[in-house]
């Protein structure tokens, strides 16, 4: 993170940069579909050796803890990569660029490395002083919440850039040097929540030197840049995002920390806990990966197309998103249970309808976060945050409502209510002109296709077999003759979009 003065820079002060011929977005797809089906590999290798070397209240307790230092590092990243992907110069110069990088990263990066301090500070001050004594998992999720906001919002500066190859790489190493530490930790340490803490922080230091390092290789800085207008926009901009943000992992994470005060049994929070860790790892593939895609693309397309250019992107990334969609809720239904038995063993078969009520609850709300993309397009960024925030609370009193009466699956339906809730309030309100819905002839293809899926394999119950995973092949049989087959072969935009990504790769 240099100034690089004294290299002319005079002479290409005003100078716009060459053109860099970016990717499309069905490269960046394909990239980081890549790098978050690693992803998703190495949570398929670690969900099933840890569900079962740690009990259910290991389990619980390691997912408590991690909820709230998610909530920490929303918290600590103060909406930065948020005004980052919003506000990076695409077409800038030499001097913008340097602007960027001084307003838009590095004095955000100041202020949240200030606010860490001061907050460890004081708990340090309380702890001493009698407040009482902490857990040191709660100490290993402090220290793990600065690391993580900071290889946070470099990867956003990765993303902007539109270098989905180097995203791709480093996320694959960073996840796989977790992996390995994580599961070395557990099987060579002790088995619990702690050991599985240690292993992240080792691999969290590792990550975030190596992206430190890029950062001072290519991220543009000098003190004659420091802007604090730019810099209040980029937090007016990014704070109610940040708060959105925290709203949402509120809506996404808090169940846990409320089954764990209302029923006070961490089992109940692991049975709950196993079946939404399955569950995002759908999120990774469906949401995750084309939110990363798409993204950066859009915000470019309305910069410099508009409206018409959004609602063209839509349509093009909705085609193959409805038939996916459509395939993860039917494989849901037919599979889910199965499938996290077979992974993470008869004993946490309970988790079973957590998995299929939060995944098809995911994977709906993925396909509609695309359809009603627009607010942000518009920087009506308190209004992302008022919707998200009323899902949040909704969620906490459907939990407070259900989990007395059902236990843990009245987490599960809670989930499945606010979801609902934060589809329904994005679709009202997404800005007239960038709500984009698929052709009316996919949905009924897809949902056609899907019903006579449902028809054959719930009809006869796989055929009455009892093994799991010979019950997981014929599911998988099933699906690709009666959907995957069927749906390539009627629709021939979607085989020219395939044939379009393989000669892409």
């Amino acid at each position: 993170m240099n100034e690089q003065a004294g290299l002319a820079q005079e002479s290409i002060e005003g100078t716009v940069a060459p053109a860099r011929l970016r990717p499309g977005i069905a490269t960046h797809y394909l990239r980081y579909s890549f790098s978050n089906g690693m992803v998703m590999l190495a949570g398929f290798i670690s969900f099933p050796i840890l569900t079962r070397l740690l009990d259910n209240t290991q389990f619980g307790i390691l997912r408590y803890y991690d909820t709230l230092m998610l909530l920490g590092v929303a918290i600590l990243k103060l909406g930065t990569p948020h005004a980052i992907v919003r506000f990076y110069p695409y077409e800038g110069n030499a001097q913008q660029q340097r602007a960027f990088g001084t307003n838009m990263v590095l004095l955000p990066l100041m202020l949240s490395g200030v606010l860490w301090g001061l907050t460890v500070t004081g708990i340090a001050l309380w702890s001493s002083t009698g407040g009482g004594s902490l857990s040191p998992l709660f100490w290993c999720a402090l220290i793990l919440i600065p690391m993580l906001a900071v290889t946070s919002i470099a990867q956003m500066v990765v993303r902007a850039s539109e270098r989905s190859d180097i995203v791709m790489t480093t996320r694959i190493v960073g996840r796989m040097l977790e992996l390995v530490l994580v599961l070395g930790a557990v099987i060579l340490v002790q088995q619990s929540a702690l050991a599985v803490y240690g292993g992240k922080m080792i691999a969290a230091v590792l990550l975030l030197a190596w992206l430190a390092q890029w950062l001072y290789r290519h991220l543009q800085v000098s003190r004659d840049a420091v802007d604090l207008q730019a810099l209040r926009n980029g937090l007016v901009y990014g704070l109610p995002l940040m708060a959105h943000e925290i709203a949402f992992s509120v809506l996404a994470n808090m169940d846990r920390v409320l089954l764990k005060h209302l029923t006070d049994d961490f089992a109940a929070v692991g049975i709950y806990a196993i079946g939404y860790a399955l569950a995002m790892q759908l999120n990774v593939f469906i949401d995750v990966t084309l939110s990363e895609a798409f993204t950066p693309v859009v915000m470019r397309a309305y910069e410099t197309g508009g409206a018409g250019a959004v609602r063209a992107l839509k349509r093009r990334v909705l085609l193959p998103m409805t038939y996916a969609v459509v395939a993860i809720v039917g494989m849901l239904l037919i599979s889910g249970h199965d499938l996290l038995v077979a992974l993470s063993g008869p004993g946490k078969a309970a988790s079973g309808p957590v998995f299929i009520i939060v995944g098809v609850t995911i994977s709906m709300y993925a396909w509609f976060a695309i359809a009603n993309y627009g607010l942000q397009l518009k920087k009506r960024t308190l209004q992302v945050l008022a919707i998200t925030l009323g899902a949040a609370m909704l969620n906490v009193v459907m939990n407070i409502i259900l989990v007395p009466r059902m236990g843990y699956m009245g987490a599960a339906w809670s989930t499945a209510i606010s979801y609902a809730a934060l589809i329904a309030a994005q679709f009202a309100t997404c800005p007239r002109g960038l709500a984009r819905l698929p052709r009316a002839r996919t949905v009924l293809l897809s949902l056609s296709c899907l019903a006579l899926l449902l028809l054959v394999a719930l009809g006869t119950d796989l055929f009455g077999l009892q093994n799991t995973w010979l019950r997981l092949c014929v599911a998988g049989l099933l699906f690709l003759g009666l959907y995957a087959l069927p749906v390539v072969a009627l629709d021939r935009e979607l085989r020219e979009m395939l044939t379009a990504l393989r000669s892409s790769r």
